[in-house]
């Protein structure tokens, strides 16, 4: 039976706060799968966006995202870089800090 999870591990940059990518490892089929990823908090968006697209590079067509918490700013990003992907959020802050922090 093919692999049916991937993990993507990508830690934020804290000074640029940008995605540093360190491991990657999606089902061979992505392509013909509906693509959920998993980020528990959404501030930037940046990691996330990343990861959209590795997935979406891998041949992915059909991608939600789902997170507990998430900041105004990421969803706004979220939205204008990837516009055909569903966020589906338990609950969103009021926004990002000075760090960009939610």
């Amino acid at each position: 039976m093919p692999e049916r999870v991937g993990f993507i591990g990508l830690y934020r940059d804290e000074e640029t706060l940008y995605p540093v990518e360190y491991y990657v490892k999606l089902p061979q089929d992505v392509a013909d799968r509906e693509v959920i990823l998993l980020d528990p908090m959404l501030a930037t968006g940046n990691s996330t966006a990343h990861a959209i697209q590795l997935v979406k590079n891998a041949g992915a067509s059909s991608v939600r995202l789902l997170a507990i918490i998430a900041a105004p700013e990421g969803i706004r990003n979220i939205e204008e870089q990837h516009p055909d992907v569903r966020i589906v959020v338990a609950a969103i802050d009021r926004g990002l800090n000075e760090k960009g922090y939610i």
